[in-house]
């Protein structure tokens, strides 16, 4: 399998957090594994977050933060060329796809193409795995609406 991780995936793989057991048994599942270049700043950008947030203490995003630095060299990272961004910028018009979603749709499309082989694509973000489904990339987690609305009502379940 080829596994494209977006950064809302590939967070996961660096924090205990609901999905990282999928992205990590999809992981070791991979021949290959990559993502897009913009994925370094959006992993850094939600590792800060997660403090600012208390979802993790400063010293755990630091940890996650060094780890993902230390592994960035072993992800296949896909160039944002203009015809990336060409590609991306009509995606986000004719889907309503946020900037980066749409550049890592058309990222995952376009190593896909260039491969001439079929790419998986993990994401979290339910508007870009219903697209990136639509556009012909298999997607992971296979079902992720039923399991967001799981998840959701796991936190709305009393303690």
């Amino acid at each position: 399998m080829i596994l494209y991780l977006d950064a809302s995936a590939l967070v996961k793989r660096y924090t205990e957090e609901r999905g990282t057991v999928e992205v990590r048994e999809a992981i070791s599942r991979a021949t290959t594994v990559g993502t897009s270049l913009i994925s370094r700043a959006e992993v850094a950008a939600a590792f800060a977050k997660s403090v600012r947030t208390s979802a993790l203490t400063s010293e755990e995003a630091t940890h996650a933060l060094h780890r993902f630095r230390l592994q960035w060299a072993s992800y296949v990272r896909v160039r944002l060329s203009d015809s990336v961004i060409a590609r991306a910028d009509s995606l986000a018009w004719q889907h309503g796809l946020r900037g980066y979603d749409a550049v890592h749709l058309a990222a995952a499309l376009t190593w896909s193409d260039a491969l001439d082989a079929g790419v998986v694509m993990a994401t979290f973000d339910r508007a870009l795995w219903k697209v990136a489904g639509q556009a012909g990339l298999d997607v992971l987690p296979a079902d992720l609406p039923a399991l967001l609305d799981e998840w959701q009502r796991g936190r709305a379940a009393p303690q």
